[in-house]
């Protein structure tokens, strides 16, 4: 039979790293060392000789002698078959390991296994592949050596090499204490970020781009936030090099002003040109309109959708549209493009927007925008694939309370939502579903509306399987009062007159997710209220999120609570699972590794190669 190479094996176990290795500890451990003591209730491990045996039906018996303990012992086999009767004949010696047990005063090993060697501690592993073979990957690929040339230091080195070959047995099940978790939470961040690092790519520019936005900020009625302008410096000095095209992932808290950043980029590109893709066609008409308010005077700018364009995209300076740009066949080279909610195009849509207008080998600079924090502490760790800036700051103070209520708070909601449409105010319910469920203790929209469409004017209703949800969010925002709706509202529409969202069945929505609908309210600074309706009023999770508005510490959160993904290249996803690294809690942690990595330039290469450098 064919033995498969380490190559092999390493793939079929997903191990590509000197720490994808390490990391991976065993789940138990066999004590194959002859035992000193033989204890009733524990597994040991003895020489014996066989003296005499005997049957009684399936059950077979046979009487041993241990020598090291001048004592004998009975052997119970209570389903025998042939190969016991005939490994246990009277004058063999073996090794045995099992259970002992103390039956009417006299001792007994149930059920032993013949033990071909002893003398170690045998680790034993969850994969893919025997215990034999991942114990040699092991012993081959992990020293102190080694670990310390991943970028561990002597003493971590060691704390791993512990768990894998431990000096003495301790019970079954690895000993992990504090000091242990630590070192292998480090280890794992630190993995990450050099396997991150060593997959940024880098292209050379299109060109290199240095116009001057100021006619873009003169036009500013208000002036920008502290980090939306830390993100457009960002982004100048991205923009400047000819030698690299940027990959920059800008992420804004809600309405932190991301729109003021993409029109600053755009401002310069100035004439040189540049692409906007948006996920909709009402969001891409509203960023047209901010485009055209503030650029127009001095560029060109064009709406490409798919049931309306405005301006001529092919010698436009900036090109605001939907996917429907990728159907153009003749779209012009751009040294700049940008992607709005990018999380909302598969990666297949962005590459062939990059691929429309990349010149040969030299590509676009690519900026992506995304409405959805992160965790801060996956943030730190995924600016080593991407790099990201963050928006943490909003231009004004939203003045949103967030209230967990429940069926005796209704009138008190009707009340508000009364008094708000009073003003000239709208509200937003967000129903959990569409037609009606068994399975959800709340209604939907179609068991709901007719309330809602008998008590007021001037009701809206929409969904995610509505055609023409764009263009009743739409008239509703030009003369609504009430919209009912799911969670397309989530991202998108700009509603200034939205001062009341009702969520329904809260609980059953992440909190980055009900951090996204609160966003819808209070856009314009004015006094809001977010209720989220829940028949569980007492939910701790729900009562931490009324507690703060600061995404990204929402998003560890949620983290904390529903454990979600990552960004890979660039992509919010769900991914990389990490087994020791808690991304809510760890942020010392990935950034002493990060430094870390910084100091020493590591870079993971493939586990083969580590160990021919060191032999050579």
């Amino acid at each position: 039979m064919r033995r498969d190479s380490d190559e092999e094996l390493l793939g079929k176990i997903k191990i590509g790293t000197i720490l994808d290795l390490a990391l991976t500890l065993p789940i138990s451990y066999e004590d194959r060392r002859l035992s000193e003591h033989i204890v009733p209730g524990e597994i040991c491990t003895v020489e014996a000789t066989v003296i005499s045996t005997g049957s009684f039906g399936e059950r077979f018996t046979a009487e041993l002698y241990l020598p090291a303990f001048s004592t004998n012992i009975d052997a119970i086999f209570f389903k025998a078959t042939r190969y016991h009767r005939k490994k246990f004949s009277k004058g063999f010696s073996y090794i045995l390991r099992g259970r002992i047990k103390l039956f009417r005063n006299r001792l007994q090993i149930v059920q032993p296994k013949v033990v071909n060697s002893v003398g170690d501690i045998i680790p034993r592993y969850k994969s893919a592949i025997a215990d034999s073979k991942m114990a040699e990957l092991i012993k081959k690929y992990i020293d102190e050596k080694s670990l310390i040339e991943a970028g561990l230091l002597p003493e971590e080195a060691r704390t791993i090499l512990k768990l894998h070959f431990p000096q003495r047995y301790v019970g079954g099940i690895p000993q992990i204490g504090e000091r242990d978790k630590r070192v292998l939470k480090f280890a794992e961040a630190f993995n990450h970020i050099t396997k991150l690092r060593s997959k940024k790519r880098s292209f050379e520019a299109v060109e290199a781009l240095c116009g001057d936005p100021s006619f873009f900020f003169e036009k500013l009625p208000f002036t920008l936030t502290d980090d939306q302008k830390r993100a457009i410096e960002d982004i100048r000095k991205d923009l400047s090099r000819e030698d690299r095209a940027t990959r920059r992932v800008v992420i804004g808290d809600v309405g932190s002003g991301k729109t003021m950043v993409i029109l600053a980029a755009a401002a310069i590109a100035g004439e040189k040109g540049s692409i906007l893709m948006a996920p909709t066609s009402i969001l891409a008409k509203q960023l047209y309109e901010e485009a055209v308010k503030y650029l127009s005077h001095r560029l060109k700018i064009a709406l490409l959708i798919q049931s309306t364009q405005k301006g001529d995209y092919k010698t436009a300076d900036l090109t605001i549209g939907t996917h429907a740009i990728l159907y153009r066949e003749e779209m012009p080279k751009r040294a700049l493009v940008m992607v709005d909610e990018q999380h909302r195009f598969g990666t297949q849509q962005r590459a062939a927007l990059e691929s429309m207008v990349k010149s040969g080998k030299r590509h676009p600079h690519y900026l992506q925008f995304s409405a959805t924090p992160i965790p801060r502490t996956q943030a730190m760790l995924e600016s080593e694939l991407v790099d990201l800036t963050t928006i943490e700051t909003t231009p004004f103070s939203k003045k949103t309370t967030s209230i967990v209520a429940g069926k005796r708070d209704f009138s008190h909601i009707l009340g508000r939502i009364e008094s708000e449409m009073e003003k000239g105010h709208q509200t937003l319910i967000v129903y959990p579903l569409v037609d009606e469920s068994s399975e959800i203790p709340y209604q939907s929209i179609e068991e709901g509306r007719a309330f809602w469409e008998n008590r007021y004017d001037g009701v809206f209703v929409t969904h995610g399987r509505d055609r023409n949800k764009e263009e009743v969010l739409e008239n509703f925002r030009d003369g609504g009062k009430i919209l009912l709706a799911t969670t397309v509202i989530e991202v998108g529409i700009s509603l200034p007159l939205l001062t009341t969202i009702v969520i329904v069945g809260a609980e059953r929505l992440g909190l980055a997710t009900l951090h996204q609908l609160r966003g819808r309210v209070g856009r314009n600074g004015l006094e809001s209220v977010c209720f989220l309706y829940t028949n569980h009023p007492d939910n701790e999770r729900l009562k931490r999120f009324c507690n703060t508005t600061d995404g990204f510490e929402i998003a560890r959160l949620d983290l904390l609570y529903r454990n979600s993904g990552d960004i890979v290249d660039g992509t919010i996803q769900s991914g990389q699972k990490f087994r020791w690294l808690d991304l809510s809690s760890d942020e010392n942690i990935v950034s002493i590794a990060k430094k870390r990595a910084k100091q020493g330039d590591y870079v993971n290469r493939k586990i083969g190669k580590q160990r021919s450098e060191r032999e050579e």
